[in-house]
């Protein structure tokens, strides 16, 4: 087998520059002598960088075809193959329970929801690294007052530290995509207990963000008073914490 092609419907574009697939790996080295989880390796351009690095190495492929290609071409990693869809995945089997990196170049029609699993296994992976799409980067980095500011901000930065660490353009893809790339890393920070019920909070912050022209009081009518300290403000206006705040003064209200 020469090459894998890629497929539109699994929102594959492989990385073709190594120079940027070794700076992609590279990332993983803020969480040492972890395990690494890789999504999506395609034809291994990332997974060739990450194996001398001297820890476990697992991939996860959806597509048959380059499933193949890896079997072929990466005989040492026949046992650390897993053929399944990362979304579907029992992530707290894939290294019997023990912490791990996860890292890949993200299929960009699915790199949100990845993250969102992500969250729903955030003890188990303490560091994600990895390419995504520019615009999805700069949501996750962005700081309160910014336009990108929204909801994948304030959920995944509640539990993790983001680092937009830099920009890959198209032309270093097969097929290039139409939209920019950028290398994120996250790394939980020292939150345990954030202080509210948190599945208020994800309501909360996605009703707030489905509206964001709005100010609180109008897109979360109902459930702020109407002379909250807040309520003049639009969603993009509040840090992490001042959500966390807002959660347990509905909580509250609920409650009276």
């Amino acid at each position: 087998m020469q090459s894998v092609k890629p497929k539109k419907f699994l929102g594959q574009h492989f990385l073709k520059d190594l120079g940027v697939a070794r700076a992609i790996a590279d990332t993983v080295d803020a969480c040492p002598e972890l395990p690494i989880l890789e999504v999506g390796p395609g034809m291994g351009v990332l997974t060739q960088f990450l194996m001398p690095k001297g820890r476990e190495v697992k991939v996860v492929e959806i597509d048959f075809e380059s499933v193949a290609y890896l079997r072929e071409h990466y005989p040492t990693l026949e046992d650390n193959i897993i053929e399944d869809d990362f979304l579907k995945m029992h992530l707290d089997r894939t290294f019997e329970g023990r912490p791990f990196v996860l890292t890949g170049n993200y299929p960009y029609n699915i790199s949100s929801q990845i993250f969102f699993k992500m969250l729903d296994f955030k003890e188990l992976i303490p560091c994600c690294t990895g390419m995504i799409q520019k615009e999805v980067a700069e949501r996750l980095a962005a700081k309160p007052g910014s336009k990108a500011f929204g909801i994948l901000s304030v959920l995944i930065q509640l539990w993790y530290d983001v680092e937009y660490l830099f920009t890959v353009p198209p032309g270093v893809f097969n097929p290039p995509p139409k939209v920019q790339s950028a290398v994120i890393r996250m790394t939980r920070n020292t939150v345990t207990d954030p202080g509210c019920d948190v599945k208020l909070l994800t309501r909360i912050v996605k009703q707030a963000f489905q509206q964001r022209r709005k100010m609180l009081r109008g897109s979360l009518k109902g459930l702020i008073p109407a002379e909250h300290a807040f309520g003049t403000l639009r969603p993009e206006q509040l840090s992490v914490a001042q959500f966390v705040q807002l959660t347990n003064d509905i909580a509250a209200c609920i409650a009276s």
